[in-house]
């Protein structure tokens, strides 16, 4: 920073016509983009050009927004992912001065603080409570979490002689398993003990046929103090008592993990999604339901999958448990969402088990709630879903998993009261896809309630065990952009508080796991053999026939390659944005077809403000442009075999799809639509970003530049034309990125072992961070629950 100020102090008269530049466009807030731009001018201009230098284009590449208070403006620097530098410049004396981060942010509450009487306001400083805790340094170990901490405590544990083997020990004399104990009896008490029990039962093993199993070997390795659990043969058990002997000793991180993979610890998970409509049919589409359903269903067909799978390889004669734990909602429509339990299907004991909200009289809530408006029912939820799990499962779980900001928070209450593992999978953190959501909040909170969102979000992420995140760029973003998470280490909502250090993307309980498609239903439209058939006849009505109930537009030319996108219809996914980069480009619309299925073509079919307003500005767009002899928009839910098989129906007409989102945390879509073969366009911020290899296997579109994504889609048309395979080459390319990078069954295997290595060090070491914990208790009773019964008054 030091260096900073210098070169800036050195550039006095060129740093006074830039900052001239900035004050002269009348804005109290400038966003990197507007920064760039007056910079750009400034460089162009007679007065600026001879002033350009290397001080002042480092100040503008490095500043994420500047706030206006003439005669003072205020930068935030990102000299790199993860870190943040302020300072603050004076128009009169251009002499820039390092400021604090509480400073900075003063800044900005003296432009949001509508409300606010008196300077005073509440700093959220979670920072002191991390200092011992190891923490990582370089960018590119963000998001590799468990691999660091293994690294970091293994050699902290066994540093001091006997210590890391006297914990491991008591770790493994602790695991039992609906009444029966696993892994170690009584008979072993120490480290020598433990250490001769190992070579007698290492030489017993190896003497045996290599698969015998327990009821064969079992009353042997009883005696020596070992129980099952070690293996579901003589050779894997073997092998399991050798890495143990070889952790014993000389801990290294990865054998530890390897061992720490083969302990029997996960039988039961409860998971958490209390918003929306949860159910397995005729609830997508509706409001708050989505993408995150279709994930957690195939979340859990996978997790049951691997979780059964290990059990036959401890031995065991158990049976996976999966709960998906949801909101009963009694008025459910044509949905089965008033349906206490209900099976999934695809597995063997998932259930979805659902409870309804109560308000303070204890009554249930019978209609369904908006995602921004739950939060008061939330505490109470959770104390009836923990004794709702408990009754099911006849215990507590071994790991809970929340999902949004609403399932993190109730993941955390339950975690803390049942002393179980938690984990958080956000999906998308609403702070980011609101421009100054914060700053602005109280514009914001009667519609959005972000002020219980936010504080919801600082408290689960802090008191989660570990993070699940599907890319990079959800935590930390890139060299360019700020992440979601990244997002929440500073920031402040004037008159109610500021987070001076709320998360860090340093902190190793972030993991990249990322999610695949289910390879049933979402495979290349080559496998001929797989195909549902049957179904050609009613795609070709629904995408190529004439007029029909929940559809607009017939496609006058069917012969054209079609251009398909499906999403929700809400602002943020941007359907209303590709319907008018298509509508205003004249090649594209002569090259292709647009087909939109999305949301419902009638605006009385919705119950949701936003997808209203989408649906009439869709109409208008299609009326401006009149668009319906080359566009059809279907209105309908489609089941997920019928929508696999729709992609494959547009791959076989040489057609495209386009993900045209503002911002996307992963991108489900553009997974199967990679997956079935289909080239892929989609948006450059947030997980396609990283999903898609620009140029090889899709392509990357700038969404707040429509011309330019219509002239890329258009461009790849007429390379098609000119090199007939070159559609073949990129549709391979994408079948074989998802088949390489995403998977469930590599997420499922991921996810189990972080569970394992994560209870393991909560248990050895101070992870549970009890100091953290009692803070935040602090901050949940004193800010979350008034702010959430303040909503009911």
């Amino acid at each position: 920073m030091r260096e900073t100020l210098q070169a800036l102090s050195d550039q006095e008269q060129g740093l006074y016509l830039l900052l001239r530049q900035m004050l002269a466009l009348d804005k109290t807030l400038l966003l990197r983009s507007e920064l760039n731009d007056a910079y750009e001018r400034f460089v162009l201009s007679k007065e600026g050009e001879p002033h350009a230098s290397p001080a002042l284009q480092h100040l503008i590449a490095r500043a994420q927004e500047a706030v206006v208070e003439a005669p003072w403006i205020a930068f935030a620097l990102r000299p790199g992912i993860g870190r943040w530098e302020y300072l603050r410049i004076h128009l009169d004396h251009c002499r820039p001065e390092s400021l604090a981060v509480e400073e900075f942010l003063q800044f900005k509450e003296r432009l949001g603080r509508a409300s606010a009487d008196s300077g005073w306001c509440m700093e959220l400083d979670l920072g002191p409570f991390n200092r011992e805790f190891p923490r990582m340094h370089e960018p590119r170990s963000i998001g590799r979490g468990v691999e660091f901490l293994n690294r970091q405590l293994s050699s902290q544990l066994f540093h001091v002689p006997g210590r890391g083997a006297e914990q491991l020990l008591k770790f493994l004399r602790l695991h039992q398993c609906q009444g029966q104990q696993l892994m170690l009896n009584d008979s072993i008490q120490d480290i020598d003990g433990l250490r001769h029990a190992l070579r007698r039962a290492e030489d017993y093993l190896a003497a045996q046929n290599t698969d015998a199993d327990w009821t064969l070997v079992g009353n042997t390795l009883r005696g020596l103090g070992f129980e099952p659990g070690w293996g579901n043969t003589a050779e894997r058990m073997r092998q399991t008592l050798l890495m143990l002997q070889d952790v014993l000793e000389a801990p290294a991180p990865d054998r530890l993990e390897q061992f720490l993979d083969r302990i029997p610890m996960i039988f039961r998970i409860v998971i958490l999604s209390p918003h929306g409509f949860f159910g397995q049919d005729r609830v997508l589409g509706l409001p708050d339901t989505g993408g995150q359903v279709v994930y957690i269903l195939d979340q859990v067909r996978a997790l049951e999958q691997e979780m059964q799978r290990r059990i036959e390889e401890h031995g065991l004669a158990l049976q996976a448990e999966i709960l998906v734990v949801t909101r009963l909602i009694p008025e459910a429509g044509e949905t089965h969402c008033d349906e206490p339990l209900e099976s999934i299907s695809g597995t063997e004991n998932a259930r979805i088990l659902r409870v309804p909200f109560r308000n303070d009289q204890g009554e249930v809530m019978p209609q369904w709630i908006s995602r921004f408006a739950i939060w008061p029912y939330l505490e109470r939820f959770a104390l009836d879903v923990g004794q709702a799990i408990q009754a099911q499962m006849g215990g507590r779980p071994d790991l809970i998993v929340g999902n949004y900001s609403d399932g993190n928070l109730v993941a955390t209450m339950l975690s803390q009261q049942l002393g179980v593992t938690q984990c958080n999978i956000a999906h998308a953190l609403e702070k980011t896809k609101y421009l100054y959501s914060d700053l602005y909040w109280q514009d914001n909170d009667p519609q959005y309630h972000f002020s219980c969102q936010f504080t919801a979000d600082l408290i689960a992420m802090n008191a989660a065990d570990f993070i699940i995140t599907s890319t990079y760029q959800e935590i930390a973003g890139t060299a360019d952009s700020v992440g979601q998470y990244e997002s929440y280490g500073s920031f402040t909502m004037p008159g109610l508080y500021r987070v001076v250090n709320g998360i860090s993307v340093f902190d190793p309980k972030f993991n990249i796991v990322s999610p695949g498609a289910d390879a049933r239903i979402y495979f290349p439209w080559q496998e001929q053999s797989r195909r549902l058939s049957g179904l050609l006849d009613e795609l070709n009505a629904l995408i190529l026939g004439g007029p029909q109930d929940g559809v607009r537009g017939v496609l006058q030319d069917p012969h054209k390659p079609v251009i398909f996108s499906m999403a929700r219809l809400d602002r943020i996914k941007n359907i209303s944005g590709l319907l008018e980069w298509y509508g205003q480009h004249e090649r594209l619309r002569e090259q292709a077809n647009l087909v939109l299925v999305a949301g419902f073509v009638d605006a009385s079919q919705s119950r949701d403000q936003e997808e209203q307003q989408q649906i009439a500005h869709l109409h208008q767009l299609i009326d401006h442009y009149q668009l319906d002899g080359q566009l059809r928009w279907i209105g309908l839910q489609l089941d997920k075999p019928f929508a696999g098989e729709l992609y494959r129906f547009i791959a076989d007409q040489r057609g495209v799809f386009v993900q045209p989102a503002l911002f996307e945390a992963f991108g489900l879509t553009v997974i199967e639509a990679m997956a079935c073969g289909l080239p892929t366009f989609a948006t450059r911020y947030g997980g396609p970003l990283e999903i898609i290899e620009h140029g090889r296997c899709g392509f990357h579109i700038d969404p707040n530049h429509g011309e330019r994504a219509a002239e890329q889609i258009s461009a790849f048309f007429s390379r098609c034309e000119a090199e007939p395979d070159y559609w073949l080459q990129i549709s391979e390319a994408a079948i074989a990125r998802v088949e390489a990078r995403y998977t469930w069954q590599r997420y499922a295997s991921r996810m189990m072992t972080l569970s394992r290595v994560y209870g393991f060090w909560k248990y050895v070491t101070n992870l549970e961070r009890a100091e953290t914990r009692r803070y935040l208790q602090m901050f949940y009773g004193l800010q979350f629950r008034p702010l959430a019964k303040s909503m009911d008054d």
